[in-house]
């Protein structure tokens, strides 16, 4: 069923996927994508395309996407979750568990354990695949990551990511024993145009900008453990960063993991650990910030290098 969509005063140049995620959140913005892929959404008549820019006053004749009922079945896995209320939870995830289901996922994915966790009770904006999910964390990434119960929670979570109003640290161990003790990449991040399966630094990028901290060296075996800030949340921002000024992170066969050059020990994954997440609590206003402990991959890893 067409329906007639004014934008309200307050938008000028708005990605128009953006813009009616926005004003219709009971749809996600990958459906309005869709939608308006399919030619569903015009304009005076022509077609509005999803990367076309809207502005307040514009007259949107447009078809909503279908709501999808969810198929997903929940399934007991069990979660270790550092924070819970009505609203929001605040889980460490383990390394190789992944955050929505995919291509070649099964039924153990972290939205499948939500759903059985939640019982019902988890924000739908993140759409059939992704109910509850405001961002995300590589497969093979352990630690904080916060999800959404309620729809007003994944807006208010989704606006402080957005504004970039979280503080995000991280802890890695890489590759190399850097001169100084800390530093800034700021660079853009964009795919890789030759390999479309990984992210580069590009200057066709989106922004990007890492802070790192030397917290231990381990110079007998020329690998460091890093603290890293993010004041963006570009795909794999770190691990290409740091592979960018030269410190690739042990096990990330990706982005210039070279393991015959450690034959001293073998890793067993992307050492890198989402270690704290401080933000405001979107319906509270309380600021909260949960740390995930180091899981025991990792910390046998840093025992390791230590005795060397």
């Amino acid at each position: 069923m067409t329906e007639t969509y004014i934008l309200p005063d307050g938008i000028y140049r708005s990605r128009a996927d953006k813009a009616l995620a926005a004003a219709f959140p009971e749809h996600s913005r990958s459906a309005w994508q869709r939608a308006l892929d399919s030619g569903n959404v015009t304009r005076d008549g022509a077609v509005v395309g999803k990367k076309d820019e809207v502005s307040a006053g514009d007259v949107l004749k447009l078809e909503p996407p279908e709501v999808t009922p969810m198929d997903l079945t929940p399934i007991d896995i069990p979660l270790d979750i550092l924070w819970e209320d009505e609203h929001l939870l605040v889980i460490n995830k383990p390394a190789g568990m992944v955050v929505h289901p995919g291509a070649g996922t099964q039924g153990d994915t972290l939205v499948h354990a939500l759903l059985h966790h939640c019982a019902g009770s988890l924000s739908g904006i993140g759409g059939v695949e992704r109910p509850g999910i405001v961002h995300r964390l590589d497969r093979e990434t352990s630690g904080v990551i916060v999800v959404a119960k309620s729809d007003n929670a994944h807006r208010g979570l989704a606006a402080q990511f957005a504004e970039r109003a979280l503080h995000k640290e991280y802890l890695a161990l890489v590759c190399g024993v850097p001169r100084l003790l800390s530093g800034v990449v700021d660079q853009p991040i964009a795919r890789d145009p030759r390999h479309r399966h990984r992210m580069a630094v590009h200057p066709s990028g989106r922004s990007a900008r890492t802070v790192w901290i030397l917290e231990e060296k381990f110079p007998a075996l020329n690998v460091s453990l890093f603290r890293c800030e993010i004041h963006t949340g570009r795909t794999h921002q770190i691990r290409v960063h740091l592979k960018s000024i030269g410190h690739s992170l042990l096990g990330d066969h990706t982005y210039g993991w070279k393991p015959l050059e450690y034959p001293e020990f073998s890793v067993p994954r992307v050492m890198l650990h989402a270690h704290s997440l401080k933000f405001t609590h979107p319906i509270t206003e309380e600021e909260l910030q949960l740390t995930a402990p180091l899981p025991p991959d990792f910390q046998a890893m840093k025992s390791a290098l230590r005795q060397e």
